[in-house]
């Protein structure tokens, strides 16, 4: 007999998979007046997001994030405005450093900076064209 081990999902909200290096973002630590950090998201959610920037973040920092969202994901080839982006606050969860050469760091979203950001992230997720995550 072959005992296979349930997988138990704890996420409260679906992730999206966003192709690596075609969502960039930029991140503002809390205190500071510009967004100084580069990076690209591999994946979202309404209550969250992963992602590579250029140097590590400690768990628990509170930091702010402009996520650009990319054309495929928007679907609109003349959404160049302020629709592209989408601004949100949180605190680091985690952070790992991948051979002294990558930082992944995933942010719980504690707020949606902009009215309407909310809802303009989840319908162009929702839309198809980003890929649910397991």
């Amino acid at each position: 007999m072959r005992l296979t081990e349930s997988v138990v999902n704890r996420r409260r909200h679906e992730r999206f998979n966003l192709a690596p290096g075609y969502t960039a973002i930029t991140v503002r630590l809390a205190g500071d007046e510009v967004f100084t950090l580069e990076g690209y998201a591999y994946d979202i959610s309404e209550s969250g997001v992963r992602f590579e920037v250029d140097r590590p973040l400690e768990a628990g920092t509170r930091v702010s994030i402009q996520i650009d969202l990319p054309q495929g994901v928007i679907g609109c080839a003349d959404d160049i405005g302020p629709g592209r982006s989408v601004f949100v606050t949180g605190n680091v969860v985690w952070c790992d450093v991948d051979d002294d050469v990558r930082t992944i760091a995933a942010v719980a979203i504690t707020r949606y900076d902009r009215a309407g950001d909310k809802e303009r992230l989840m319908r162009r997720l929702a839309s198809g064209r980003a890929l649910r995550a397991a």
